[in-house]
């Protein structure tokens, strides 16, 4: 047996992304009790799925390492710049079938109303226009999350279209390029 390392895949790096009150980086395993707390309050799956045990947690990280490696992009996990809490994450999700580019964010429960989902939120379609050159990004929400729908409305996403997934109503918010302006909120 020959094992060729020079032929191994690049480790995957995820920038580190600081914003006015976030630090957005990377997914690591010792993020897994703080994130499988926040995923086990009944709250997070109101309007979307959910993980249900600390080893489905585990799984979705790992999905989520993975989508760095395979996209270049991806969620990162959020935590306050001051205190360092874990506060939830943000980013850029496209999964095999997506409808496009989406920005999306997820925000513990005891932190909503602080306007961290609209700062992860910014920094993400920030990411996907400067980092990237998107030329249109998305948030798919379901019609009934009035606090996503106002989060994805400040990022000056407009409404697109109605849709389905997983069986469940959504609808998918949007921004072009040439709509897009750089926000307070986003990256410093």
């Amino acid at each position: 047996m020959t094992l060729d390392i020079a032929e191994s895949l690049p480790a995957v790096m995820v920038p580190t992304v600081r914003t006015e009150r976030l630090i957005l980086r990377g997914w690591t395993a010792g993020d897994i009790p703080a994130y499988t707390r926040m995923a086990l309050d009944p709250r997070m799956s109101r309007y979307t799925g959910s993980p249900s045990s600390e080893g489905a947690v585990w799984n979705m990280f790992a999905l989520q390492i993975g989508h760095w490696a395979l996209n270049g992009f991806g969620m990162w996990l959020a935590h306050e710049r001051a205190t360092g809490e874990f506060i939830g994450r943000a980013g850029l999700y496209r999964e095999y079938g997506w409808p496009g580019l989406e920005a999306a964010w997820t925000i513990r429960p005891q932190r909503w109303g602080e306007g961290f989902a609209t700062e992860g939120g910014a920094a993400a379609v920030e990411y996907a226009f400067t980092g990237l050159r998107a030329d249109r990004v998305i948030s798919i929400i379901h019609p009934e999350n009035a606090a996503s729908i106002r989060v994805a409305v400040k990022l000056g996403m407009t409404f697109a279209e109605a849709t389905e997934r997983n069986g469940q109503p959504r609808h998918i918010y949007a921004i072009s390029r040439p709509d897009w302006r750089p926000s307070t909120a986003g990256s410093r």
